[in-house]
């Protein structure tokens, strides 16, 4: 199976090449090739015409060098193992590029969320806890939302466990409702990661952010913010797009006029202003940043020599394949990579985690100022590590996370 139709192939693919580029001992790279735990869970439940359904949870533990396992939970039908782990090693490198104290960790349920009722995705979501109960906890592994899951997921999760423990743990996840310790920002947080991730790539290019023109592709939560926040930041959006179509003007919307057109009616076809375009023909536009954050293989070596953007932002993980950004890069394309650009949530998730063990709660500017901190200083040690070594920046990323748990787990040893 080629590489890029697998996603652990292509990540155990970029392991592999970052380990001969570093001249890493071929013996630690294999260790970081397997999990640390694989974990696969039936999760019947009762539906609400009484029928009981068995579906498929995972949970996929990777790396816990530099500290507890931290990922999301996603609900989706195509999820699997190998999907999985694949983004359970993604969250390890994302984690150490952010320099989070985290091991990455992932898990899902092949479900279609779309079809069960809010009572059925509640009894999906508790019995799926309750069969992880000895693998999740604030100090082993602290889960989040991710596709198909929410703030309400997570309010399940921790309700659950914290029944089972007899006592309330907050601490057990991390993007709960603000009432049960969720932190202030968290919602905005991916975008506005990526937002100031674009920024300083064009600080970098010595580009002025007044006036730059956005096309953001994914309208969903990163996708939104992301366009909202870099709007604030003096851009000109002139096109977006969600799964039904595309919306171009090159005067620029207002985002928070689609925004509420979006959650009005629950798609952009429709809106007011503007031409519509085709999500491909959305990524060919000519523009300033283009912000890819749908899903992942959207830029492939079929449509790369199409891209007119000066910056990518990968707001999706995934949303280049390899050979994609090597076009790129030999084009003169700035391409900050998924594992940089959309680390903003999993920092305030972090954030959050900390404000729950302290049982304190910041103030949103706090949250704020704290991520631009984080953010900033991880933009330019990968930008210092890709000059080093003479790559692009998505293998400088790559390298840094990579290197830094390298360093941790060789510091730890091997017991026994």
């Amino acid at each position: 199976m080629p590489s890029n139709s697998n996603p652990f192939r292509a990540a155990i693919d970029q392991l592999e090449r970052v380990g001969k580029l570093l001249n890493i001992d071929p013996s630690t790279i294999e260790r970081l090739k397997h999990p640390r735990r694989e974990i696969i869970v039936s999760v019947p439940i009762r539906m609400d015409n009484g029928e009981i359904k068995v579906f498929t949870g995972y949970r996929i533990q990777h790396c816990h060098a530099r500290g507890p396992f931290k990922g999301g939970i996603r609900y989706h039908p195509k999820v699997d193992q190998e999907e999985v782990k694949a983004l359970a090693m993604w969250m390890t490198w994302k984690c150490a590029v952010v320099d989070l104290p985290y091991g990455g960790a992932k898990g899902g349920v092949a479900v279609d969320a779309k079809k069960l009722s809010k009572g059925e995705l509640e009894r999906l979501t508790r019995r799926y806890t309750a069969m992880l109960l000895d693998d999740i906890g604030p100090y082993k592994d602290v889960p989040a939302p991710d596709m198909y899951t929410d703030a309400q997921t997570m309010a399940w999760i921790m309700d659950t466990y914290s029944q089972f423990k007899g006592h309330l743990v907050p601490e057990v996840v991390t993007g709960k409702p603000i009432e049960l310790g969720g932190s202030e920002g968290r919602r905005e947080a991916t975008g506005r990661g990526a937002a100031i991730c674009a920024r300083e790539a064009a600080k970098q290019l010595g580009m002025n952010m007044k006036g730059l023109t956005v096309a953001v592709q994914g309208f969903g939560n990163v996708g939104q913010w992301a366009a909202k926040i870099l709007e604030e930041m003096g851009c000109k959006i002139i096109a977006l797009s969600d799964s039904t179509c595309g919306i171009y003007d090159p005067k620029g919307f207002d985002v928070r006029a689609v925004m509420e057109h979006k959650e009005k009616t629950g798609k952009l076809r429709g809106f007011a202003h503007g031409e519509e375009i085709t999500n491909e023909e959305l990524l060919q536009l000519d523009c300033d940043i283009l912000v890819p954050a749908a899903m992942e293989n959207a830029i492939t070596e079929s449509n790369a020599h199409n891209i007119k953007a000066k910056i990518i932002c990968e707001g999706a993980n995934g949303p280049s394949t390899p050979k994609a950004r090597e076009i790129l890069y030999n084009e003169g394309v700035h391409v900050i990579p998924d594992i940089l650009a959309n680390a903003g949530g999993v920092t305030v998730s972090y954030f959050e985690w900390l404000q729950n063990l302290h049982r304190e709660h910041w103030s949103e500017s706090v949250v704020n100022q704290k991520l631009e901190n984080y953010l900033v200083k991880a933009y330019h040690d990968v930008v210092k590590t890709a000059e080093e070594y003479r790559v692009d920046l998505a293998t400088g990323a790559y390298v840094l996370g990579i290197k830094r748990v390298v360093d941790a787990q060789e510091s730890l040893g091997l017991f026994p």
